[in-house]
């Protein structure tokens, strides 16, 4: 059994300031890294260091890049046979701006995960035998993700899907999906409005249920998650912890959430698990470099709880 990571895979390109820039403005900043990263491998990333065979679906491209990133993938322990170069193309690259505040500018350019098509569906087919969870975001072309949603429910898969970046989702999509976690700033592209208290948090949460998602998680940052589930929902404070960079933070959460679920905890706890993960990430600078272990994420839970118990 595994779960199946269907995705991008990028090398980011991360800088870092004291602020981000405005328009036109030229700033000097103060380090600069090469990092494996992309949606996709960053989820693959944590699930295996939380514990669960994971398999990795996608394209890198025919590039020194792709040379780095599929070596990555092999030293963290990622299945990456499912994983192909794009011929007469480069890797996915993000190019990200990150300040003193642990806050981040990000821009993606697709690549290879752009040229994702048919072929990878047919090898997606052949990774999802055995799998519990697939886990999907929008770093790829979205017919893609919606016909690998139908995929994986027709199976009886359960799927989860990080839609990010944002766009409009066709209606279709909602039925194969289990769960949805946007962050706020998604789910106002989703909803058509602007979601930034907590009416609008609740209001969100009912339209897209009512597009046919089971189960709809909206990432809330440093105040946590709302949950809702067959029109109730509720929130879901975060866990408290010294923020130093938040790039990655809802990969962490999705990733831990799944692992909870590959392993039939409740949901609640699950969430609980995501959480954990998601505050891990901020923690540490970096994307997969933040990525928390299954031991750090349990001792967390463990803290969490004992607090809790002495308040």
């Amino acid at each position: 059994m595994s779960i199946v990571v269907f995705g991008s895979i990028n090398m980011d390109l991360v800088a870092r300031a004291a602020h981000l820039p405005q328009p036109g403005e030229t700033l000097i900043g103060h380090s600069f890294a090469t990092t494996p990263g992309g949606k996709g491998a960053n989820q693959a990333v944590a699930c295996v260091r939380m514990g669960v065979p994971t398999r990795m679906v996608g394209r890198v491209g025919c590039d020194v890049f792709g040379d780095a990133l599929l070596k990555n993938l092999e030293v963290n322990n990622i299945d990456y046979s499912y994983v192909i170069r794009a011929p007469q193309s480069s890797s996915g690259v993000a190019l990200i701006e990150v300040n003193d505040q642990g806050e981040n500018h990000i821009i993606v350019i697709p690549g290879a995960n752009g040229k994702i098509d048919a072929a990878d569906l047919a090898r997606l087919d052949e990774a999802l035998a055995g799998a519990r969870i697939l886990l999907l975001q929008l770093e790829i072309p979205l017919k893609i993700v919606s016909a690998a949603a139908d995929m994986a429910h027709r199976r009886g898969i359960r799927v989860i899907l990080d839609p990010a970046p944002a766009c409009q989702l066709p209606d279709a999509l909602g039925a194969n999906v289990d769960i949805l976690t946007p962050n706020k700033s998604e789910a106002s592209v989703l909803v058509g409005f602007p979601v930034t208290d907590r009416a609008s948090i609740e209001a969100a949460a009912q339209v897209l249920l009512g597009r046919g998602f089971r189960h709809v998680i909206i990432k809330l940052g440093g105040q946590g998650v709302y949950t809702a589930v067959m029109g109730k929902g509720h929130f879901v404070p975060a866990i408290s912890v010294p923020v130093v960079d938040t790039v990655a933070a809802g990969d962490a959460f999705n990733a831990t959430l799944a692992a909870a679920l590959y392993e039939a905890k409740p949901l609640n706890q699950a969430i609980e698990w995501g959480l954990a993960g998601g505050a891990l990430a901020v923690t540490k600078v970096g994307a997969q470099e933040a990525m928390p272990s299954r031991d750090a994420v349990l001792k967390l839970l463990s803290q969490t709880k004992k607090m809790k118990i002495q308040e």
